[in-house]
């Protein structure tokens, strides 16, 4: 069977057991700040094993593109992976160990028609429960083997989470293949056995400390690794002699001038380069952006390993969008956004490749001298300092040159490496003015403030605590600057990139002018300003009203930053998305992936499309305590990174809608509310990532306002007619 063909059979058979099937997630795991990337299939069900949220069925099925960053320096062997396919059932508080174990079998078995006596079982040592249900379906006593939590114990994904035993089902390529020891079973280190399936009994949470409490119901995570299963069912022995890379392997072969499977060295590097080249591809598709740290340092660091084993085998100029793009022809017919995003993913691993490239060889020369230098030395230690300098200077990941310096029987003093990124990150802070964004007092005694600000721009509230300089005080007076907490408020909080609300507090005794506002860590929105007359004190009502032009303003700019995204990906291309904004009172900042200037022709179309919106005047709805897998199922378009709960915001305009967002910001009624839209700047912000910059409304008039001025003023200078 192909790798699609194994794919399809196990989606199939679970959906034919009731499960429903839900579509991979992203490789950036949404919501979950515990993890860089979705490493496992059961990353996005998470907050169902924790009771977090509601399944949409107790039974599901998926097939979940997967990425582990602890296994980039391995890839290169013949038994490790970066990005994978990880095919799994799941059980949510529905059937347990004996149906975990009775499905698994009847697939490999049945449907796949695996030989009984080829297939292993693991389980955890005292797993006697797992064990009993194995012997009842009738695997033999001695084809089931003990091990401990190292091998058998999976989780938590991240630093905290769900966890349990587990039991694994593996394939054995028979005695020939092996060590040839008598004792041998799974677990040995020859290559007799292989890991085909990881059925894991998910009953407790872990937290960050290591203690383990029990779910409030016991559940079942499977996953059944793709290109595993494809190296049993094609009768290879490893997945790089699949169908999953042959394709692969001979473009690498190709390009380079090598036959692979006649080097150990070359195989090693042909390996790299095309697991890598297809990793990238998926991280980027994903939206994934090379950066200096986090998951784009990830892209970066494993992009460039490629790059670096490439010119071991001769490779000159940029080779790795040519081998990503093979892999994303294989596999676009899976996942459609490879195709649909395929010119912009290409264009950006040209870029970072070809910026790499031109400090590769420098960098190359300046490692082979501290190696060659330090190899004559006892210690055989690359210092931190030359690791860093190769890093900052060079782009060299430092886990590139320990690769490099193992290869050639050398250290690196990592330790120091991390002590002069520390300097350089206090640097950087001493550098970087920073704003408090949350008063030091506690509020812990207060119920959390009431936000009735969507419906309503005032309303009667009762001081709860007043500040001044981080302490708390009955009352204030006029001339003091002060910090407010109310029961409730119409005052919008800093947000999302939406700027905060002004406005005042009016009461019998006094009036404070509120100029900023923003969410304490407690969930209390912090009214900051300044007593213009007479006093304020807590427990007294006041009136708290917005400033109403002000949220108009504001509002205007962010629904225009709706539509403009909207424009963008029908202009620029579904690759689009939003990776950072500001909405401002009188201008809107919106940042975006794309990975090449936006032209002139293609600025001009965009901002035609947002203003046909505009005059459309399209109904702006929103609907409030949506489940977020409906508000997903919709097409609402998420903030990458940003943490959302079981419930969400979503704004949607026009019917049918031109655009769908997740969005807890202020909006208008109407599209026309907007009036005009006028992009000011297109301009680079980093590796991948464009920003235009653009007024609405009363701010367009004024733009267009000072712009004829500035011609008929030079109309009258030149004495020639405005049109000429």
């Amino acid at each position: 069977m192909l790798s699609d063909q194994i794919r399809k059979a196990f989606l199939d058979y679970f959906q034919e057991k009731e499960h429903k099937l839900i579509a991979s997630s992203s490789l950036i795991p949404h919501g979950d700040p515990t993890l860089l990337l979705t490493a496992a299939g059961m990353v996005q069900f998470k907050p169902f094993f924790m009771g977090e949220a509601s399944p949409p069925e107790t039974r599901l099925t998926t097939c979940q593109k997967c990425f582990r960053t602890t296994d980039i320096e391995s890839v290169g062997d013949v038994d490790h992976l970066t990005f994978f396919e990880m095919l799994g059932n799941f059980s949510v508080g529905d059937y347990f160990k004996e149906g975990a174990i009775e499905h698994a079998w009847q697939f490999v078995t049945k449907r796949l028609g695996l030989p009984e006596e080829k297939l292993w079982i693991t389980i955890y040592f005292d797993d006697d429960e797992a064990f009993g249900y194995w012997r009842k379906i009738g695997v033999p006593n001695e084809r089931i083997s003990r091990h401990g939590e190292k091998d058998n114990y999976w989780g938590p994904a991240g630093d905290s989470g769900p966890c349990g035993p587990c039991s694994e089902i593996y394939y054995d390529f028979g005695k020939e293949v092996g060590c040839g020891k008598p004792d041998c079973i799974p677990g040995c280190d020859c290559d007799r056995f292989l890991e085909i399936w990881n059925l894991v009994f998910m009953q407790y949470d872990q937290d960050i400390n290591g203690n383990r409490i029990p779910l409030p119901k016991p559940n079942i995570d499977t996953g059944m690794g793709l290109e595993r299963m494809a190296a049993v069912m094609q009768d290879k022995l490893t997945f790089y002699d699949t169908d999953v890379f042959n394709h692969i392997i001979a473009r690498v072969s190709e390009l380079s001038g090598h036959s692979y499977g006649k080097d150990v060295k070359i195989d090693r590097a042909i390996r790299v380069v095309g697991e890598h080249s297809r990793s990238v591809a998926f991280l980027i598709g994903d939206g994934v952006l090379p950066t200096n740290e986090g998951r784009g340092y990830v892209l970066r660091r494993v992009l460039r390993r490629a790059a670096l084993f490439g010119k071991t085998l001769g490779l000159e100029g940029s080779f790795i969008s040519d081998i990503a793009s093979v892999a994303m022809t294989k596999m676009g017919s899976v996942y459609p956004n490879l195709i649909e995003n395929k010119d912009y993913i290409l264009n950006l691993i040209d870029s970072e490749e070809e910026k790499f490239s031109q400090t590769l060889n420098t960098g190359l020369n300046l490692l082979d001298g501290i190696i060659e230098k330090v190899g004559a030395k006892e210690d055989k230690v690359i210092s931190g300092k030359e690791v860093f300098k190769l890093y900052d200077t060079y782009g060299f990941p430092k886990e590139l040159t320990a690769e490099v310096a193992a290869d050639n029987g050398l250290s690196v003093d990592i330790g120091g490496f991390e002590k002069e990124m520390d300097k350089q990150r206090q640097r950087a802070r001493q550098a970087q003015k920073s704003k408090e964004v949350t008063s030091g007092v506690d509020y812990t005694a207060f119920a959390n403030t009431e936000f009735i600000g969507y419906d309503s721009l005032n309303c009667d509230a009762h001081i709860l605590s007043i500040a001044a300089d981080d302490r708390t005080q009955s009352s204030a007076s006029k001339g003091e600057r002060v910090s407010i907490v109310l029961d409730k408020t119409t005052f919008y909080a800093e947000k999302g990139g939406q700027v905060a609300d002004t406005g005042v507090l009016i009461g019998k005794e006094g009036r404070v002018v509120i100029d900023d506002t923003r969410w304490a860590k407690t969930d209390h929105v912090v009214h900051y300003g300044k007593v213009s007359d007479g006093s304020v004190s807590v427990g007294h009502a006041v009136s708290a009203e917005v400033d109403v032009e002000r949220r108009l303003h504001i509002a205007r700019n962010h629904t225009a930053t709706h539509l403009l995204q909207a424009a963008l990906r029908d202009v620029l291309g579904t690759h689009v998305h939003q990776t950072g904004s500001l909405v401002d009172h009188d201008r809107l900042r919106f940042d975006f992936s794309h990975n090449a200037a936006v032209t002139n022709d293609e600025l001009l179309m965009i901002q035609r499309h947002v203003n046909e919106k505009i005059r459309q005047n399209l109904e702006v709805t929103v609907e409030d305590n949506l489940q977020i897998e409906q508000a997903k199922a919709e097409g609402a378009m998420a903030l990458f990174g940003e943490k959302y709960g079981e419930t969400v915001r979503m704004l949607k305009v026009g019917d049918p809608a031109v655009s769908i967002e997740l969005c807890g910001g202020t909006h208008l009624q109407r599209t026309g509310q907007i009036g005009i839209l006028l992009i000011t700047s297109e301009s680079s912000v980093g590796a991948g990532i464009r920003r235009i910059e653009a007024v609405t409304g009363r701010g367009a008039e004024a733009l267009v306002e000072s712009r004829l001025a500035v011609v008929e003023a030079l109309s009258q200078r030149m004495g020639a007619p405005l049109d000429e």
